[in-house]
């Protein structure tokens, strides 16, 4: 049986429209190689890497002679007196916490561990040009922007209403990815910010591909083949999926997330704990402890740096209680195999079914 329609043709050797979504602290590029030499698209997230790192990834990538997608965060970090107001707050609120697990007072903050995408990683790219660039939470500006499309490099980006996705298209994206509410780690939203404004992934692939002249590529909640059919049916061109590549043997999901992620049970939620940003995870005592959501969270990303040490403490005595355990709501598909048979098992549902 054939193939179907690739998402972007020129491509060689993408077998099918299918991309591994890129997930910081959960991979390197090992697992994008094994995506890629499976026929799918590979991704490498960089918005927690520095710049000589990434550029040391995608020398693997193209080393290997296999397209990849680089993703890069395009907030705008809050000014430093908002910052340093919040970190205080946010430290004084995990006191009890620090003093439970022994720990002394924190020496102070420390650098954001998300930078959004500059001039720095735009020299990168023009060393080492990837295939595919994405964006969340928006696009850099029209200057940085300009830069990546003269490198000849797709361009896609994550809404997560439909109003987000048409600010995408006029800005000349080639694809958006169209992110439900099922979607694991960290919401794409920037004019939309609000959930109850954001919808399912099959409804908004559905009202993206009615609106769009552009091609929409289904994120959130895709585990298994019949959920790539669904997509497919509500208009998506193309699937991206994170939450079932955690637990493959090329992923560097450490153990106490893996054990979580294959508990079919644990419940997830949105919460801004962990980066200050919504994202979704599974529960832990931090979220029991303050409520998924608080406005004791600095703004985006600056709360993980108070709790890193927290996070280190728990983890050295076998416990997740404060460590971000990235996943979306559907976990169906999230195995302990090699990356190529979660594409294997993504990939039937472009084939037709028997």
């Amino acid at each position: 049986m054939s193939s179907p329609r690739p998402l972007f043709p020129e491509l060689a050797g993408l077998r099918w429209p299918l991309i591994q979504a890129p997930m910081a602290g959960a991979q390197d590029a090992r697992l994008a190689l094994a995506v890629g030499r499976a026929g799918a698209l590979g991704s490498l997230p960089a918005a927690m890497l520095a710049p000589e790192a990434l550029e040391r990834e995608l020398q693997i990538m193209q080393a290997a002679d296999l397209p990849c997608n680089v993703n890069f965060f395009a907030h705008v970090p809050p000014d430093a007196a908002q910052a340093a107001a919040a970190d205080a707050r946010w430290r004084e609120a995990l006191a009890p916490l620090r003093a439970e697990l022994g720990l002394d007072e924190d020496a102070g903050p420390v650098p954001a561990s998300r930078q959004p995408f500059g001039p720095a990683m735009a020299e990168v790219l023009e060393r080492c040009p990837p295939a595919v660039v994405s964006f969340h939470f928006g696009l850099p500006d029209a200057a940085l922007l300009a830069r990546v499309r003269a490198l000849g490099c797709r361009i896609l980006a994550s809404a997560t209403t439909l109003r987000e996705a048409q600010w995408l298209q006029a800005q000349g994206v080639d694809a958006v990815i169209a992110q439900g509410m099922e979607a694991g780690g960290h919401r794409g939203h920037f004019l939309d910010t609000d959930p109850d404004q954001q919808s399912g992934t099959l409804a908004l692939v559905a009202a993206c591909a009615r609106a769009l002249d552009i091609a929409v590529i289904a994120a959130g909640g895709i585990a298994t083949a019949e959920d790539v059919r669904a997509a497919r049916a509500a208009g998506a061109r193309a699937v991206q999926v994170g939450t079932a590549f955690l637990c493959c043997d090329e992923a560097t999901t450490g153990p106490l997330h893996r054990a979580r992620l294959l508990d079919p049970q644990a419940p997830t939620a949105l919460t801004n704990l962990f980066s200050g940003g919504l994202a979704r995870g599974l529960h832990n005592r931090l979220m029991a402890e303050f409520g998924p959501v608080s406005p004791l969270a600095p703004p985006f990303p600056l709360a993980s740096a108070a709790l890193a040490p927290l996070r280190a403490a728990a983890e050295r005595l076998g416990r997740d209680d404060f460590t971000p355990l990235w996943s979306g709501t559907n976990r169906a598909g999230c195995r302990a195999v090699p990356a190529a048979e979660i594409v294997e098992a993504l990939a039937a549902g472009f084939l037709p079914a028997d």
